[in-house]
């Protein structure tokens, strides 16, 4: 996870140059970075000098020195330095794993918010349809592909590619994906979701959660897999239907428990993992706190408190 240490105090130097304020700059230390650590930076602050290092984005030069432009992490690739926002929309890259919702449907295809710069797109020649994963789509599909998703739907997917103007494609022709039913949907930044070997974690209390890279995070009821996957074909009923499934009252109380862990953990600029979700699970009923008393300032603190000594 990335672990905000402040910034070390460097040794008074006789040829030491200071920022506007009177402080000295930080020099970027190699073994910080090779540690997997990053540190936190605001707007204004002098991050080390531009003789040494290439500025990037988020920040500029000033006065021979490297001085962050937003509030974020320090990332350093060679000697490149880069700020990347706290606060900023989705950046895709292929392969990644997206929670979206349909805006509006257009011959052929479907626009979808997947918090990017812009819509994404999903073809209709990219989605999973009934008779079979890889068979042609015909005419009488494009007619009624509101069936299958319509405005305000719900859908995991995985960028395939970008267009010539940025916009993502889409593609849902994994059983795993597709809509998505029986649960809620959590917005977080997105620079609090590390890209991980699987974004689908079945949290021990019978949650399913989605970690969308784009920072949309999906809590639901668990379903087992024998239940999602078939053979050749798949019940497109039960996979484009808009009915949720019977929830019980005890899955509805650790769905919103769930999804207000998340909401606490990313109010305090926590990354989001799976081992930190469970440990954050655990607490609350450890300590008997419910959905609501989560979402107070008191319960909140001494939950990330909990989360962040035992990390």
């Amino acid at each position: 996870m990335i672990s905000f240490a402040s910034f070390p105090v460097q040794p008074d130097r006789g040829d030491a140059r200071h920022s506007p304020d009177g402080e000295e700059p930080m020099d970027l230390d190699d073994d910080d970075f090779e540690a997997g650590g990053s540190k936190i930076t605001w707007p204004g602050e002098s991050i080390t000098s531009s003789q040494a290092y290439m500025r990037g984005h988020g920040t500029y030069v000033e006065n021979e020195e490297v001085v962050a432009s937003v509030a974020g992490t320090i990332e350093r690739v060679n000697k490149l330095v880069t700020v990347r926002a706290i606060r900023t929309k989705y950046n895709p890259e292929v392969g990644d794993l997206v929670v979206g919702r349909i805006t509006e449907v257009q011959p052929r295809r479907w626009k979808v918010d997947a918090n990017s710069r812009q819509d994404a797109v999903l073809m209709l020649s990219s989605v999973n349809l009934p008779g079979g994963v890889q068979r042609r789509k015909l005419e009488s599909d494009e007619l009624q592909m509101r069936n299958f998703f319509e405005e305000g739907d719900l859908l995991v997917a995985e960028v395939q590619a970008f267009f010539g103007d940025g916009t993502m494609s889409l593609h849902t022709r994994s059983l795993r994906y597709g809509k998505l039913r029986n649960g809620q949907l959590v917005t977080i930044p997105p620079i609090l979701v590390r890209r991980l070997k699987s974004h689908f974690t079945t949290l021990p209390c019978g949650i399913d959660l989605i970690l969308g890279l784009n920072g949309y995070i999906w809590v639901s009821k668990h379903v087992k897999e024998s239940e999602q996957e078939g053979e050749e074909g798949f019940d497109a009923e039960a996979v484009y239907s808009n009915r949720n499934d019977f929830i019980d009252d005890s899955t509805r109380i650790a769905i919103s428990r769930v999804a207000n862990i998340i909401r606490v953990l990313a109010s305090h600029f926590v990354p989001l993992t799976a081992d930190i979700l469970l440990e954050a699970y655990e607490w609350t009923v450890e300590n008997d706190a419910d959905a609501r008393s989560l979402l107070s300032e008191e319960v909140g603190d001494a939950l990330v408190a909990t989360v962040a000594a035992r990390a």
